[in-house]
C-alpha cells in the first residue's frame, strides 16, 4: 500500500515540475515520508467520515427527514463554513473567475452534488447502509470506463496491467449486476416473518422490489460519482485552488437542490427541524459530510489522482457493515456479499492495473531520457575539433 501511495505522490510531483525529474530525489526523506504520511492519514479520515455518513444519512431518513430538505441544510451549512475560509485562505492562488468556470462549476454540482447526493439517497432509503458502501466501490472501474471513452486512458490488452483494468472493470461492473438483481437469504437474524397469508407475501414482495430499485438509484450515484472525479481533475488544473473550488460546488448544488424543492417540498412543515436528533445528522451532514470530505477529497485527489483515492474503499465498507449491524440492527445477504466481493476484486484489479502502467511508463521515460543523453554525448565527442598536441 505505501508503495502505491509513494509511486502515485511520485507521478503527481513531478508533473508539478513541468517534467523535471531530478527535483524529487534532492528532496529529504523526512519530507518524502511526511507527505505520504499525510495523504495516508487524510485517506483514512476520509473513509471514516464516509461510513459516519452512511450511519447518521439512514438514521435521518429513517426519522422522517425529507429526501430534498436534507441536502439542502447539508450543502448549506457546508458552505458558510468553507466559503469565508476559502475566500481569505486562497486570495493569492485563486485564478480570476470567467464565464468557462463558472460552467464548469456549475456542472461539477450536478454531478457531485445534486446527482450524486439524490441517488445516493435514494438508494439509502430502498436498500441499506453496508449495500450502498459495498457498490461505491465499483467508481473507480466506472472511473476507468469514462476516461477511456474520452481519451484519458488508454488500454493495451497485450500487458498485464491493460488486461488487469479490463478484467477488474468487468468484475466490478459484474458485481454491481449481482446486488441489484439478487439480494439472496440473510446470512445474520436468520429469523424470517412466517409468510403465511397472501398480505404477508405482497408486503414482502414490494420490499424485494424496493431494493432493487434501491440498488438502481445506487448505479446512478456511483455513476454521477465517477464522472465528478473524471471532471475535477481538468477543472483543478486550471482552477488549483481547492477550498474555493468546493465552495462554489457547494453553491451551484444548492442552488439546484432549492430549484428542485420549490417543486417538490412545498410544505413549510417539512423544513422545520423537530428534534434534537434530527439536528445532529443535519450538522453531521453539513459540517462533515459535506464541508470536510469534500475538501479533503479535492485535496486527496489533486495529490494522488482520482484512481488512487478510491483504494481504501473496501474499508470503509468493512466499517460500515459492523457499525450498521450494530446500531441500525441490518442484515448482510448472500447476493450482497458475493456482489461485494466481485466488486472489490475488480477494485484492486484496476488499481494494480494502474500502479504497473505508471511503473512501465517511468521506467520506458527514464530509458529513453538515458538514450537521449548517451546520444547526445557521442554527438558532441564527434563533433570536437581534432587537437593540434602531439
Amino acid at each position: 500500500m505505501l508503495h502505491f501511495l509513494f509511486a502515485e505522490s511520485y507521478f503527481i510531483q513531478s508533473q508539478g515540475a513541468k517534467g523535471s525529474r531530478r527535483r524529487l530525489p534532492n528532496m529529504g526523506s523526512e519530507s518524502m515520508v511526511s507527505v505520504k504520511t499525510k495523504l495516508l492519514v487524510a485517506l483514512l479520515v476520509l473513509q471514516l467520515c464516509y461510513a459516519g455518513t452512511h450511519i447518521v444519512s439512514r438514521v435521518a431518513l429513517n426519522i422522517g427527514v425529507s429526501k430534498v430538505v436534507y441536502p439542502v441544510y447539508r450543502n448549506l451549512i457546508a458552505l458558510l463554513l468553507l466559503g469565508p475560509f476559502a475566500y481569505f485562505s486562497e486570495k493569492k492562488e485563486r485564478p480570476p473567475l470567467t464565464f468557462s468556470l463558472l460552467v464548469q462549476f456549475f456542472l461539477l454540482a450536478s454531478l457531485g452534488i445534486t446527482a450524486n447526493q439524490g441517488f445516493y439517497l435514494l438508494g439509502l432509503y430502498y436498500a441499506s447502509p453496508t449495500f450502498a458502501s459495498a457498490m461505491q466501490n465499483s467508481v473507480p472501474a466506472i472511473t476507468f470506463v469514462m476516461a477511456f471513452a474520452l481519451r484519458l486512458e488508454k488500454v493495451d490488452i497485450s500487458r498485464r496491467y491493460g488486461l488487469a483494468k479490463v478484467l477488474g472493470t468487468i468484475a466490478s461492473i459484474g458485481g454491481a449486476t449481482i446486488i441489484t438483481i439478487y439480494k439472496g437469504p440473510p446470512l445474520l437474524h436468520q429469523t424470517h416473518p412466517q409468510l403465511g397469508n397472501s398480505l404477508e407475501e405482497d408486503m414482502y414482495s414490494r420490499k424485494m422490489q424496493n431494493w432493487t430499485w434501491g440498488c438502481v438509484y445506487l448505479v446512478g450515484h456511483c455513476l454521477s460519482w465517477a464522472g465528478w472525479m473524471v471532471l475535477q481533475a481538468p477543472v483543478l488544473r486550471n482552477y488549483p485552488a481547492k477550498l474555493s473550488l468546493t465552495s462554489f460546488t457547494c453553491f451551484f448544488g444548492l442552488i439546484q437542490f432549492l430549484i428542485i424543492a420549490a417543486f417538490v417540498e412545498t410544505n413549510p412543515e417539512l423544513w422545520k427541524i423537530q428534534s434534537g436528533e434530527e439536528l445532529f445528522t443535519i450538522l453531521y451532514a453539513g459540517v462533515v459530510a459535506a464541508g470536510i470530505v469534500f475538501s479533503l477529497q479535492t485535496w486527496c485527489i489533486q495529490k494522488g489522482g482520482p484512481v488512487f483515492v478510491a483504494v481504501f474503499q473496501p474499508m470503509q465498507t468493512l466499517l460500515v457493515a459492523v457499525m450498521a449491524s450494530l446500531i441500525l440492527g441490518d442484515q448482510l445477504y448472500l447476493g450482497g456479499i458475493i456482489g461485494a466481493a466481485l466488486i472489490m476484486l475488480g477494485l484492486y484489479s484496476v488499481l494494480w492495473g494502474k500502479t504497473e502502467e505508471k511503473r512501465v511508463g517511468s521506467q520506458d521515460q527514464e530509458q529513453t531520457l538515458t538514450k537521449h543523453l548517451l546520444d547526445t554525448e557521442n554527438r558532441d565527442k564527434d563533433d570536437a575539433p581534432a587537437s593540434d598536441i602531439p
